[in-house]
């Protein structure tokens, strides 16, 4: 009985198994009958290793069974695994050999009851929320008339069109800067930061005030680019503000909660850009009719004030205090010279400065820096594309200063 023999078994026909060859066999009995499989539990008893390797159980109501997530396979997974959350794990199962566990080692896993893309989005956005990068105490105002105006975008995409007509439309004489990257795809992340390293190291050069990052709508999966920890750190170190229009309204990325202004739209973004030449001129008007009305006003209180002083002369009989009164009159006289001298020059240099402004709105002021305006002569249509005026196509030249009759050359056809 001490030798563990079954009664009536003869030492020969005893199998005996070492440790480590029992576990072995049941390791390859498993992968062999068991294979891979999904296992859903929660998860409990996290660790990750300098390696990179993530050890954890996976527990439910009944029992727990312990899972090894190694470096490869956990840098596939585009979320973080929590404490107490709840997954879902593709696994080969199999013994650990040095503690005889049964384990699983993790080759995929999703949450349950949430997709991957969307929780690693809100795992980042809380880690970065919590370093300051999304708060309001941050983010700088735009530029009320930008001298140039930078835009991160796809060169072929919709919305580099759709900046390029709201500019037309708003204010056709601040020119775009227009820095190309892909934006969706492997590795568009990086492009999208090399863009914006670009069009800011361009900012000396070209007086790049406010960088618009935009593309068009799509899906989360087409969104992700602006959802990467590179994008968002590159638009908070942007040494411009950013206005980002990513997608369409119900379209949210982190790249908008970093940027210094969000829009729902490119559009959108192109407009909180870029002031209205309309509205600006109206504005101008009315503080030229302002000034005006205060100077008017000013004039008119002052004439009432000397009448009145003259009157309160005149029932003055004594010579004494008409002398006195007269000595008033006059100090008071010259104390409203100097006041209206400088509220003269105050509205004087304000009106020079309205002026500036509303010249800066004329087309003359454009012309003046060496473009032109070009227009058939058989009906005076402005020429914007060579396909409009072909070969022998009669043209007037508009210049700062003067016009030119021009003739298109054959020669110049292509």
């Amino acid at each position: 009985m001490a030798s563990g023999t079954r009664r009536g078994e003869s030492s020969t026909e005893r199998r005996i198994f070492g440790v480590g060859a029992l576990l072995g066999g049941l390791s390859r009995l498993l992968e062999d009958q068991v294979g891979r499989l999904w296992v859903r539990g929660e998860i409990s008893n996290l660790h990750r290793a300098h390696s990179g390797h993530v050890y954890f159980s996976l527990k439910d109501d009944v029992g727990q069974v312990r899972a090894a997530l190694f470096r490869g396979a956990a840098r596939r997974i585009p979320f973080e695994l929590e404490e107490g959350a709840e997954v879902l794990v593709f696994a080969e199962v199999s013994i650990y050999e040095a503690r005889g566990d049964l384990q699983l080692i993790v080759q995929q896993a999703e949450p349950v009851g949430q997709g991957a893309l969307q929780l690693a989005v809100e795992q980042l956005r809380r880690r970065l929320e919590e370093e300051g990068l999304f708060d309001d105490e941050r983010k700088r105002p735009l530029p009320a008339l930008p001298r140039r105006v930078g835009v991160v975008s796809s060169p072929t995409g919709a919305a580099i069109r759709d900046v390029i007509q709201v500019a037309g439309q708003r204010f056709p004489g601040i020119p775009l800067l227009l820095s190309p990257t892909r934006v969706q795809g492997e590795g568009a992340e990086d492009e999208i930061v090399r863009a914006l390293e670009r069009v800011t190291k361009a900012r000396d050069r070209d007086d790049v005030d406010v960088v618009l990052l935009v593309r068009g709508g799509g899906s989360l999966e087409d969104l992700m680019s602006f959802n990467s920890e590179a994008v968002v750190r590159a638009v908070v170190a942007c040494p411009v503000p950013v206005v980002c229009g990513v997608g369409h309204e119900v379209d949210l990325s982190l790249a908008d909660l970093a940027a210094d202004r969000r829009a729902p739209t490119p559009s959108a973004a192109a407009m909180a850009a870029l002031p209205d030449r309309g509205a600006l001129a109206a504005s101008l008007a009315r503080d030229v009719r302002a000034l005006v009305g205060a100077a008017r006003g000013f004039v008119a209180g002052a004439r009432r004030q000397l009448a009145r002083e003259r009157d309160a002369l005149r029932v003055l009989a004594p010579t004494a205090r008409l002398t006195a009164q007269r000595s008033r009159l006059e100090a008071a006289m010259r104390g409203l010279a100097r006041e209206a001298r400088s509220a003269a020059e105050t509205r004087r240099g304000r009106l020079a400065t309205l002026a500036g402004r509303l010249d800066s709105l004329s087309p003359l002021a454009v012309l003046s820096r060496g473009y032109a305006l070009v227009r058939r002569q058989r009906d005076d249509e402005i020429v914007r594309r060579p396909d409009q005026a072909p070969p022998g196509e009669r043209l007037r030249v508009r210049l700062a200063e003067g016009e030119l009759a021009a003739v298109v050359d054959p020669g110049d056809a292509d």
